[in-house]
């Protein structure tokens, strides 16, 4: 037995249940829901946190490889099967053991639930330190093996910044909200985002805007070259279920004063 299946076998099983809500990612370009992130919520819809803080040092590989089946599950009973859409997963790279053998489960729920490989996208967050820089070369590599799209959240908040990107290039970031919020009132955040979204052009890597909440911030972040979307403005999470765009995004978009510029 290998450590890594070891290292699975003698994790420490996780004493409580939790299931996921969904928030829509909207491409502007292609005017429509591109895919949806999986958030951690309680059985009843409590917040992330009411889980996350039970998850113990020993319980991380456990939790990591249970919330991607649990999103799976959920995804494909919850997604029109002719939709095209991705399903957003985040995941830590810190608990993950060996690429190729920790796959074994979130493999195994794709088949059963004949959930596509291509349609899953994997986050990883730069606000957990990264360790071991050549293990997560490892495993984004192995992911890209798999057909997954992978992606770097919290883009601008975390522990690494730009060295992370030159270090590693994720099909896609996902500009931290910290960045974003009150941008159309900001010069500085204006210049800061715009210059990352052009360096991820010139990198071949897609930039998502995340935590976006007013219109405001919705138009200047478009004004610098990002066509995906994520916030409230667009759409709360709802537990267990795809929530609808909001009437007031809709609204600004059907004006048709973003689009093709």
């Amino acid at each position: 037995m290998t450590a890594s299946c070891e290292g699975c076998q003698s994790g420490a099983r996780l004493d409580f249940d939790f299931s996921m809500a969904f928030q829509p990612i909207y491409d502007l370009q292609a005017e429509r829901v591109w895919g949806y992130e999986a958030l951690v919520r309680g059985i009843n819809g409590e917040g992330a946190f009411t889980i996350l803080s039970r998850v113990s040092a020993e319980q991380k590989y456990r939790f990591d490889q249970a919330c991607r089946v649990k999103a799976i599950e959920l995804a494909s009973r919850l997604f029109p099967s002719d939709a095209q859409l991705r399903l957003s997963i985040n995941f830590l790279p810190n608990a993950v053991y060996d690429p190729a053998a920790c796959l074994r489960a979130t493999l195994g729920a794709a088949r059963r639930h004949r959930f596509p490989l291509g349609a899953m996208m994997f986050e990883f967050t730069e606000n957990e330190e990264i360790v071991d820089t050549g293990h997560l070369q490892n495993i984004l590599t192995e992911y890209r093996r798999q057909g997954f799209i992978t992606a770097l959240d919290d883009f601008g908040a975390g522990y690494a910044g730009l060295g992370l990107l030159v270090e590693f290039q994720p099909d896609l970031i996902k500009i931290d909200m910290k960045l974003l919020r009150g941008i159309d009132r900001s010069r500085p955040r204006q210049v800061v985002v715009a210059s990352l979204a052009a360096a991820a052009r010139e990198l071949g890597i897609a930039v998502l805007a995340e935590g976006i909440e007013t219109e405001g911030e919705f138009r200047v972040a478009h004004a610098a070259g990002i066509n995906l979307f994520q916030g409230y403005y667009f759409a709360r999470p709802e537990f267990e279920r795809l929530p609808s765009l909001s009437d007031q995004s809709i609204a600004v978009m059907n004006e048709g004063v973003l689009l093709h510029h």
